[in-house]
């Protein structure tokens, strides 16, 4: 019984002291109106894009309360970056011709797919749930981009 508690001693202890290691956030002072406007997004594709996407997939992240905790904080510095290195609207203006036709149609098919928003955003962010006319407006809006992306990439062979 005695190595049992000391176990779980040193296991507090190792939490206790942990808390002290807090990862950088993911906070910026960009905003996605340039990214809006090329992409001719309506304001409801603006809303959905704005609950549903843009912590994980752009430079600025609202944090929830727990995420003052490690190692809950790490994980989702990890889920973060992890989305960003596969989507970033605050860098859009960087991505070439091609990779926004690209980013669109992955988009389309991830949403239509339900593939996202992940369901471990999800369970704490119930308001990221998409409806399934939310489902339909973005993924028309994705693919209407994609289309104007891949007839532009045809007029502008340098890209």
């Amino acid at each position: 019984m005695k190595k049992i508690k000391k176990l779980l001693l040193g296991l507090l202890a190792i939490l206790v002291l942990a808390q002290f290691y807090q990862p950088e956030k993911n906070i910026g002072n960009d905003n996605l109106v340039s990214f809006y406007t090329e992409t001719l997004a309506s304001e409801e594709v603006q809303t959905i894009v704005g609950t549903s996407c843009v912590d994980c997939h752009s430079n600025n992240t609202a944090y929830p309360w727990y995420n003052n905790i490690t190692p809950v904080n790490i994980w989702l510095k990890d889920h973060v970056d992890e989305g960003k290195s596969h989507l970033n609207f605050s860098v859009w203006s960087d991505y070439s011709l091609k990779r926004k036709a690209h980013k669109m149609e992955e988009l389309a098919e991830e949403v239509e797919e339900g593939e996202m928003p992940l369901n471990s955003y999800t369970w704490t962010h119930r308001d990221a749930v998409l409806s399934s006319d939310q489902i339909e407006v973005l993924v028309s809006w994705a693919k209407s981009n994609q289309m104007r992306y891949e007839l532009e990439m045809g007029f502008n062979d340098h890209d």
